[in-house]
């Protein structure tokens, strides 16, 4: 019998976490933008293709939000923002294109406290790339076009798909664990008025509470 990948997942849930991988990865057409906005994460690789997104000319300022959390304090024990700074130059980023936004603590505060910096430096922004884990696209697009509307917004993250990230994390059921906690939020943030409202395909919803029932429920939101 051959031997199981260490980051491999039962078929099923490995079957069911690509459908939710492939929804919340938005794909959407890189553009020019004025400003690349690198969300905090447990995800160094959010730094590192923010900053190969501005040195292929994509947007001249980058911001980086993010403070600590739980699931990240132990590798960026100075705040999410700081650690992608300082990786964004040592990837050769120039220091002054680069802002941070150390205080927000969820999505909405990325969003929110990112707009209040640049309108504290007279930043005009019409344009922005939102850059992030990959299956956070479709909920960091939901909450910017609810809290910026204004604001012309794509999503960019690293092309890669939900194996080779799983082995780059090194942990496939904390992965598991997130996408469905994502796919919750898609309904639940709407509902409760943080983020405008999505459609959710069958299959997706099928998927997500075949995840549910078969244990992977860590990163659902408690109920109201």
């Amino acid at each position: 019998m051959a031997r199981r990948h260490p980051t491999a997942l039962h078929d099923s849930v490995r079957a069911d976490a690509e459908i939710l991988w492939r929804y919340h990865v938005l794909d959407h057409a890189p553009r020019r933008s004025d400003v690349g906005v690198g969300l905090g994460s447990h995800d160094l690789g959010v730094a590192d293709h923010t900053a190969a997104l501005y040195l292929a000319g994509r947007f001249p300022l980058v911001v980086f939000t993010g403070a600590t959390a739980p699931t990240t304090v132990d590798h960026f024990p100075r705040g999410e923002a700081v650690h992608y700074r300082e990786r964004a130059l040592a990837l050769g980023v120039p220091a002054d294109a680069v802002l941070v936004e150390p205080r927000a603590r969820n999505t909405g505060e990325n969003v929110t406290l990112t707009r209040r910096l640049l309108a504290e430096r007279d930043v005009p922004v019409r344009t922005a790339t939102l850059v992030c884990k990959p299956y956070q696209q479709r909920r960091a697009y939901a909450t910017c076009r609810k809290l910026w509307p204004e604001l012309a917004v794509r999503c960019s993250a690293s092309h890669t798909s939900l194996d080779d990230y799983l082995a780059a994390i090194g942990d496939p059921d904390r992965v598991v664990h997130m996408l469905v906690g994502e796919t919750q939020r898609v309904t639940a943030y709407a509902e409760r008025g943080f983020t405008i409202a999505q459609d959710v395909p069958g299959e997706v919803d099928a998927a997500y509470r075949r995840l549910v029932a078969a244990g992977y429920t860590a990163r659902l939101l408690r109920p109201a």
